[in-house]
């Protein structure tokens, strides 16, 4: 049986995309991003589940930073999880009645139901956890605390919490992307349950700084070859000021002549080129119950 490490605790959202890929691994509940990574690079798991956008908010800079600054290790899978965050109250509380004076959840949920909180409770205390899970066990442990959670059906199960009012976040069709990571020497995980919507190719590109136009070079490396590409961020690089590189997501896996084609346009343009995963991705609205 394989080791799964996700961003804990029971009831995350990132449990559920670990769930949806790994149903019959040992799944192993850490505390924040940084340690579920740091756990997969040491190898003390064979796979790590952490989020790396979503739809809303974009990329999550957290995972994106430590993976490529501190623990590098080869994307292996992703998955595309629908996204519903409820505002959760201890059983103890009426939900007719109640007005909560502090919200507790991870930053990106906050951000997520940002109108909904303006709305109802325009002066409620914002306090973020390390994720959904933790804020719904913290009120699970703190049942007579004047606040409420942001979190999932899952989290309202597993903690005993109940849904005062489910949906609300401000967008529809509000989806995370997470990744799978590895360092054991392994092959793509055997996935079979989500369905495969396609595979993606991604690749870390440093720009050379006394080049002009070299973006423009970048891109077009790519598109005389007909290559889709169906994202493009650039992130610092820690140097110095106004120094970057761009992550580039190509929608197929590594063949034998596109891709490495234009990775060699790219070096000899001299451009720095890191490939950090070629992979199958896939989709799951995750409705079954984790066990």
């Amino acid at each position: 049986m394989k080791k799964v490490g996700f961003l804990g605790p029971k009831g995350t959202f990132t449990e559920m995309a670990a769930y949806s890929l790994f149903p019959k691994e040992e799944l192993v509940p850490l505390k924040t991003i940084p340690k579920v990574l740091d756990l997969a690079f040491a190898k003390g798991i064979d796979y790590a589940v952490v989020p790396i956008e979503n739809a809303i908010e974009g990329t999550v800079n957290i995972t994106l930073d430590y993976l490529i600054h501190h623990k590098p290790m080869p994307i292996v899978a992703s998955i595309s999880l629908e996204i519903a965050q409820h505002l959760l109250f201890s059983p103890n509380k009426d939900r007719e009645t109640f007005v909560p004076k502090k919200v507790v959840s991870h930053p990106q949920a906050i951000a997520q139901c940002h109108q909904f909180l303006q709305k109802n409770y325009p002066e409620i205390e914002i306090e973020y956890a390390d994720s959904t899970g933790s804020a719904a066990a913290w009120l699970a442990e703190n049942p007579n605390a004047d606040a409420c959670v942001i979190a999932n059906a899952q989290a309202a199960s597993t903690y005993g919490l109940a849904v005062a009012q489910g949906d609300i976040h401000d967008f529809e069709h509000n989806r995370t992307r997470f990744i799978v990571l590895t360092a054991k020497k392994e092959q793509a995980p055997h996935i079979v349950g989500p369905e495969h919507t396609g595979d993606k190719t991604t690749l870390m590109v440093t720009l050379p700084s006394d080049f002009a136009g070299a973006l423009h070079q970048v891109l077009s490396a790519f598109a005389w070859r007909k290559l889709n590409l169906s994202k493009i961020e650039s992130r610092p690089t820690k140097t110095g000021l106004g120094n970057y590189f761009f992550l580039i997501d190509i929608d197929q896996l590594m063949d034998d002549v596109l891709v490495p084609g234009a990775i060699a346009e790219l070096t000899a343009l001299g451009c720095k080129v890191e490939v950090l995963g070629s992979y199958a991705t896939y989709s799951s609205k995750a409705t079954a119950s984790i066990n």
